[in-house]
């Protein structure tokens, strides 16, 4: 197993998108989120059917839920997507 500190991160493009668009109250949250898929990516809900392999972690933001998409493996954590819940899956399978 490696070491949370060893652990590569990516960001696909929507993910980056949204991610540069929030606000500094939101940023902390988010980074916060970000960290503990890092350090336990199972936190995450796996998705079944087309999104299968994909994880959603679900997390307060400023009041609001969120939920962050990812894909893992033991050295990496590719984040896909970023947002609320309306049209989420949508935007995901897109």
């Amino acid at each position: 197993m490696m070491a949370p500190d060893m652990v590569q991160v990516f960001q696909k493009p929507s993910f980056k998108r949204v991610y540069k668009k929030l606000h500094k109250n939101q940023l902390k949250d988010v980074n916060h989120a970000i960290q503990t898929i890092i350090d336990a990516p199972q936190v995450g809900t796996e998705k079944k059917g087309d999104l299968e392999g994909v994880f959603v972690y679900k997390f307060d933001c400023v009041n609001q839920q969120y939920l962050m998409a990812y894909e893992w493996d033991e050295c990496t954590r590719t984040l896909l997507l970023l947002g609320v819940h309306e049209n989420f899956y949508r935007k995901l399978k897109d």
